[in-house]
């Protein structure tokens, strides 16, 4: 005790700096403490701690420790918002947080009532005092007298049941309600305010109760904590059970729990009567020293699949299934109700019985019975079908379709596209084989044949009469704007058709259209071997209507063709670049215009021009051309037919020459025209050891390759030109890859049998 009150009394003084490991601490120790909550809070107030910093204390310890419910008083001087918080105290031990965590989780009905933390059942002592409620030790008064004099006085009844009144005698009130000993009280105070309470008199008094006593009630028998608790002397017994945790929801009985008071049975409690229909009559308010007992439970069964609430219920004598069926809150809307399944135990074994629904109200359940009540069949028992071409497909009941002419009538007749000739009804046999029967729709409409009688679960089918033939098509291809395949249409025509494709493209020519045709009918007019009609025609170029349209009509499956003019085509052009007069980018006039042709066009070449150099290049790709021939021979093959997107560079002269590749120095020198090329492999410091000397080649300015030629052992290099670059290869390898391990020891492995066959020989032969 002193050690909660020194570390009380250090964090009291700043409740809102202190930790949350400090909080937890504080709760710890006063659980060890075995003190209540009220002696805590009375020597709290003594040090000197206001009711404020009781409060905030106690909102911090609830945030730490969730649901569980503290015991720190928010103040005594208002009985109604002290006794809130000091209605439950465990005696054995002494604890501060009532009930502890639910570990047992069970089916039983009305044990999730006692384990569901949002539930306490704590007694409302935010409300006038009863009428009926007892006064007796430790309950505080508060009296008041006002009007012409004014006094408060705040007795607590004593241990011998009386309170003192400063100049007054000891009152007895023990085991009065407020309003007798308000009587009593206020009678002894007129010795002291002459005519309280009386008409006229100017002075009045007033008494109520301000902080209510605790009492000790004993819990026992099948609860799940059983212990003698302090409790609120307004508690009642849902209230005791409750932080006892209830009854024990594997042994305890929920139906026979008995208030003891004074070795007298004074109430028997059913929980179900709360559950079922919150009667309340029997939760009656527990005196001081009064028993809880719970007894075991007598009958339990078992309730299991279509009802509203499934599990485990306790029955008392004389209570039927149908009983049962009624606590859980009967059935669902899928259950089967015309039998209930029971698996009952006997004395060697177990048993299944089938109870018919007209038993249930006279069958008595017992201890152990597990009743199954089962899901109706996913089936109807009156359902035809019709499906296809009718206005209303669906199913329909057979009470009011019983013929196949009653069903075409529900389903608002037949569409206009229906097939009549044959009609399927797929009807299942007595063994559920199905079997299909065919109806000529024609005759039974013209009654030729009698109406035919539907049974329970037939599918009628009624085809529309696309459905029965391939889905009819026509294609365009060719110069419209919209290629592609459209469904067919009766009376379509060719000019609808390319309505359709958005019309004719800038190139078309209407006057050369073809359709390609399947070959269906009569062929006498196609020679052999032909297996596709073609039909020729032209079509206003505007789409106009003209009177050939009525009569060339397309059919199914037509593929139609729309020709371009033969000189129709999109421009097309080149770029020139670099060193003429007027770079950039020209059309293709003619599919004759050359290289020259866009030379001349440009303007000509400039006076920095370097032929030798000039690239031509297709489609990212480099072609090497001659220029310098080119434009002194326009006959010469390298004058290239332009194509779209081709393009020419023609640089400025460069004045330099590369070497690189196997040479000692690569370097990059002035172009000489009286050096040679061997004095331009010199410049870079010659060959290295591994140089291929016979294979040295140079790359133009044009790019084209100029190899070195040798012959007899002489090397003749190719003569040198500006902006050229000059490749020394190198020698290739001639190391032989390594055997790996596994190829080493094969090789062993042969060699190895190849000596012992020579051996094997020569033994023979030396014999």
């Amino acid at each position: 005790m002193i050690c909660v009150l020194g570390w009380y009394g250090a964090l009291a003084q700043s409740v809102d700096t202190i930790s949350d490991e400090q909080v937890k601490q504080f709760v710890q120790q006063a659980k060890a403490s075995g003190l209540t909550e009220t002696q805590i809070e009375q020597l709290a107030k003594s040090k000197g701690y206001t009711e404020a910093d009781i409060a905030r204390l106690r909102q911090r310890i609830n945030q730490l420790i969730g649901d569980a419910r503290t015991e720190l008083s928010a103040g005594a001087s208002d009985r109604k918002q002290q006794a809130a918080e000091t209605d439950v105290v465990r005696q054995q031990p002494a604890t501060l947080s009532t009930p502890l965590d639910q570990t047992v989780t069970s089916a039983v009905f009305g044990a999730s009532l006692f384990s569901t933390s949002n539930l306490t059942f704590e007694p409302n002592l935010r409300i006038p005092t009863p009428r009926n409620y007892l006064l007796g030790p430790e309950d505080e008064l508060v009296i008041e007298v006002y009007g012409h004099a004014q006094q408060t006085y705040r007795p607590k009844v004593s241990p011998e049941g009386s309170i003192h009144i400063e100049n007054l005698g000891p009152i007895y009130v023990n085991g009065l309600t407020i309003e007798q000993a308000q009587q009593r009280i206020v009678g002894r105070l007129r010795t002291l305010y002459q005519g309280l309470n009386s008409a006229g008199s100017g002075i009045q008094a007033q008494i109520t109760l301000g902080s209510i006593r605790s009492m000790k009630v004993t819990l026992i028998g099948q609860v799940v904590r059983p212990g003698t608790y302090t409790l609120s002397s307004l508690a009642s017994v849902f209230n005791a059970l409750y932080v006892a945790g209830g009854p024990s929801p594997e042994r305890g009985s929920f139906r026979d729990i008995r208030v003891y008071r004074n070795n007298r049975l004074v109430r028997t409690l059913d929980i179900y009567d709360f559950l079922l229909r919150a009667d309340q009559k029997d939760n009656i308010r527990l005196h001081d020293q009064d028993i809880v007992f719970v007894d075991h439970y007598h009958t339990r069964i078992e309730l299991n699949g279509e009802v509203k609430q499934p599990g485990i219920y306790e029955t008392k004598a004389g209570e039927t299934l149908q009983t049962i069926l009624n606590f859980a809150g009967g059935y669902t809307d899928r259950a089967y109700t015309a039998t209930v399944a029971l698996r009952r135990n006997t004395a060697t074994a177990r048993r299944y019985v089938t109870i018919n629904a007209s038993e249930l109200a006279g069958f008595i359940p017992q201890s152990g019975d597990t009743y199954e009540i089962g899901t109706i069949l996913d089936r109807f028992d009156n359902k035809v079908t019709i499906n296809g071409a009718v206005f209303r497909p669906g199913d329909f009941a057979l009470e009011s379709c019983a013929t196949l002419k009653q069903l075409l009538k529900r389903a608002e007749g037949l569409r206009e596209d229906a097939f009549l000739n044959r009609a399927t009804i797929r009807r299942l046999r007595s063994d559920l084989n199905p079997e299909m029967i065919d109806v000529d729709l024609n005759k039974l409409i013209r009654n030729e044949i009698p109406d035919i009688a539907l049974q329970r679960d037939d599918i009628v089918t009624i085809s529309a009469i696309s459905e029965l033939r391939e889905q009819r098509t026509v294609s365009i291809q060719g110069a419209v704007n919209k290629v592609g395949t459209f469904p067919f249409a009766d009376s379509m025509t060719v000019a609808s058709l390319i309505v359709l494709a958005g019309g004719f493209t800038e190139g078309a020519i209407s006057s050369r259209i073809e359709i390609a045709r399947r070959i269906t009918g009569n062929t006498t007019d196609l020679p052999d071997g032909q297996t596709t009609r073609i039909l020729s025609f032209s079509v206003d170029r505007h789409l106009r209507l003209e009177p050939a349209d009525a009569t060339l009509l397309l059919e199914p499956f037509d593929q139609v063709f729309v020709r371009s003019s033969p000189r129709y085509e999109p421009q097309k052009g080149v770029i020139i670049r670099g060193e003429v007069n007027y770079p950039g980018s020209y059309a293709i006039r003619t599919a004759t215009d050359r290289i020259t042709d866009l030379i001349t066009r440009s303007g000509g070449l400039k006076a920095d021009a370097y032929l030798p150099a000039a690239r031509f290049k297709r489609k990212t790709e480099a072609i090497s051309v001659d220029m310098q021939k080119v434009l002194l021979n326009p006959a010469d093959l390298g004058n290239l037919l332009l194509q779209d997107g081709d393009t020419l560079t023609i640089p400025r002269r460069v004045d330099l020459v590369r070497i690189r590749g196997e040479v000692l120095n690569p370097a990059t020198v002035e172009y000489n025209p009286t050096k040679s090329f061997r004095a331009y492999l010199d410049e870079a410091g010659g060959f290295t050891n591994k140089a291929l000397r016979r294979k040295t080649y140079a790359i133009a300015a044009n790019g084209k390759i100029r190899p070195a030629k040798s012959w007899l052992g002489f090397v003749r290099y190719p003569r040198p030109e500006r902006d050229m670059d000059i490749i020394v290869p190198a020698t290739p390898s001639r190391e032989q890859p390594k055997l790996s391990a596994t190829e080493r020891a094969a090789l062993f492995s042969v060699i190895a049998s190849g000596a012992a066959v020579v051996l094997a020989v020569l033994r023979t032969f030396t014999n």
